[in-house]
């Protein structure tokens, strides 16, 4: 078993609590996939947002929600590219544009269902 160590506050003892985190070299930043989880793990699972916490755990399940998200993401979006073929990019740049970012919401709508607001 771990040994506790402590750090004194006045007249307090404080456990020297770490969280379980990789080495510095070792961590990714969290992009923006997961940094939704974690906000609305925080704000609405708090329980769950704090059991993840304390286990050392977060980290763990905020990286894995962010690459199930970006992969899902070029999924949806090669599939709905098929569903509905964008215009010409080089006859209407805007109207490109314009259908790219509609498939792209619709995606995202998805993705914030299934994976982070779940």
């Amino acid at each position: 078993m771990n040994d506790l160590t402590y750090s004194r506050s006045g007249d307090y003892l404080i456990p020297d609590l770490t969280l379980g985190l990789p080495p510095e070299e070792l961590l990714v930043p969290l992009g923006k996939y997961g940094l939704m989880r974690r906000k609305f793990l925080k704000e609405h699972r708090e329980i769950q947002y704090n059991t993840l916490l304390l286990g050392g755990k977060l980290y763990e399940h905020l990286t894995e929600t962010e690459q199930a998200a970006t992969s899902r993401m070029e999924q949806l979006m090669k599939e709905l590219t098929e569903q509905n073929p964008p215009p010409d990019k080089s006859l209407d740049q805007m109207a490109w544009v314009q259908h790219m970012n509609s498939l792209r919401l619709q995606a995202e709508e998805v993705i914030h269902t299934e994976l982070i607001y779940n």
